[in-house]
C-alpha cells in the first residue's frame, strides 16, 4: 500500500466533481425529473399528447438519462448537451408544458451550461489577486531598472 495521505470524502468530492460538468448534468437530470413529476401530477391541468402519453415519459425519461451520463461520462459532453436542450425544448408540447415551464428551464440551463464547460480551463483569479500580482510585478520591474542605472 502507498504512503499516500488520506483525502476525507469532501476532498475527494470536490476534485471528482471538478473534473465534469457537474452542474449542467445535475440540472438536465432535475428537469427531467421535475417532469416526471408532474406526469403523476393529480392536478386536472394535466395533459398529455402522443401516444397514451408515451412522449410524455419518454423525453423527461432520456433527460435524465443524458443528466446522469454528463455526470459519469464526460468526455461525450457536447453530444449529450444538444441532445439534452432538443429533449428539453420537445418536453414543451409532449408534457404538461415542459413540467409548468420549470423542467424546461432546468434542462436548458444544465444543457448550455454542459455545452459551455471546458475541461482544459484555468482556474478562474479574483480581481483582488491579480490586482496584487500586477503590483509585485511592476515593483520589480521597478527595482530591476534601479539596479540598471546604478
Amino acid at each position: 500500500m502507498p504512503d499516500r495521505p488520506h483525502r476525507g470524502p469532501r476532498l475527494a468530492f470536490r476534485g471528482w466533481r471538478a473534473r465534469r460538468p457537474f452542474w449542467g448534468g445535475l440540472l438536465l437530470a432535475l428537469g427531467g425529473g421535475e417532469i416526471l413529476l408532474t406526469e403523476k401530477a393529480s392536478l386536472k391541468v394535466v395533459l398529455h399528447i402522443g401516444m397514451q402519453g408515451l412522449a410524455g415519459y419518454l423525453l423527461p425519461g432520456l433527460m435524465v438519462l443524458l443528466g446522469l451520463l454528463i455526470l459519469f461520462n464526460p468526455s461525450q459532453r457536447l453530444f449529450y448537451s444538444i441532445t439534452g436542450i432538443l429533449l428539453s425544448l420537445g418536453t414543451w408540447l409532449t408534457s404538461n408544458l415542459g413540467g409548468f415551464f420549470i423542467g424546461l428551464l432546468l434542462g436548458a440551463i444544465g444543457s448550455c451550461l454542459t455545452f459551455g464547460w471546458l475541461p482544459d480551463q484555468e482556474p478562474r483569479i479574483s480581481r483582488r489577486k491579480r490586482r496584487k500580482q500586477a503590483r509585485t510585478a511592476g515593483r520589480s520591474l521597478t527595482s530591476e531598472g534601479v539596479e540598471r542605472a546604478a
